[in-house]
């Protein structure tokens, strides 16, 4: 029986591009609130692309680092959140706090990795409610994701943690290629930014209607 891809458009800026992720399949969509990355979103926008998101169906999730000043109050103030990504050097004693504080709100730890070693590390993230695995940022980088960075997908394939397999690849996936890294990674949901754009914080509708096919078919 072929499975079901789960699909998460990120670093969604305006609501135009939202509604034509959302009207191409998009099950997730994602919105940055990391002021160094170039698909930042202020907390005015995040609130109304989130509940925008919502009412169109789709789930949305909030790509952020824990020091964020007002992302506990978007939190309280945006039922309408499906996750929050913790996309920034938080170590697995900063996201057991963090998913203390929000109890209602899944928690999806992101981690770079580059080999098997890396995913040793995994285990220590147990508050976390799921994982997002991308490729390391370049050294000396800004922000740890939205590279456009690929890796070995195949160091994924039969991972598992806490025995289950709630995870999302990410990372320099297109349309021409992430039929093939969910195939050798055995990912279930995948992730993209970079590579359905036509600019920065702009998504090109072809790319995103070619990469949602070709995450479907995958299944």
């Amino acid at each position: 029986m072929a499975k079901m891809i789960s699909v998460k458009i990120c670093g969604l800026t305006s609501e135009s591009d939202l509604e034509m992720a959302i009207a191409a399949g998009a099950d997730m969509v994602g919105f940055v609130l990391v002021d160094t990355s170039p698909r930042f979103v202020s907390f005015e926008k995040a609130q109304a692309l989130i509940r925008r998101a919502a009412e169109l169906g789709a789930e949305p999730w909030v790509v952020a680092t824990a020091d964020i000043l007002w992302l506990d109050q978007l939190i309280r103030e945006t039922p309408e959140i499906g996750a929050v990504q913790l996309h920034g050097k938080e170590s697995p004693a900063a996201v057991a706090a963090f998913a203390r504080k929000h109890p209602l709100v899944p928690v999806i730890k992101a981690l770079g990795v580059v080999s098997k070693r890396d995913l040793e590390e995994v285990p220590e993230f147990g508050a976390a409610d799921a994982f997002l695995f991308d490729a390391k940022p370049p050294k000396g980088a800004d922000r740890e994701g939205g590279h456009g960075r690929s890796f070995d997908w195949s160091i994924l394939k039969g991972f598992r943690v806490n025995d289950h397999e709630d995870w999302t690849l990410s990372g320099g996936l297109t349309a021409e290629n992430v039929a093939e890294a969910i195939w050798k990674s055995g990912a279930a949901a995948v992730d993209v930014s970079s590579g359905v754009e036509a600019s920065p914080g702009v998504k090109d509708k072809a790319k995103v209607d070619a990469f949602i096919e070709a995450a479907k078919g995958a299944g």
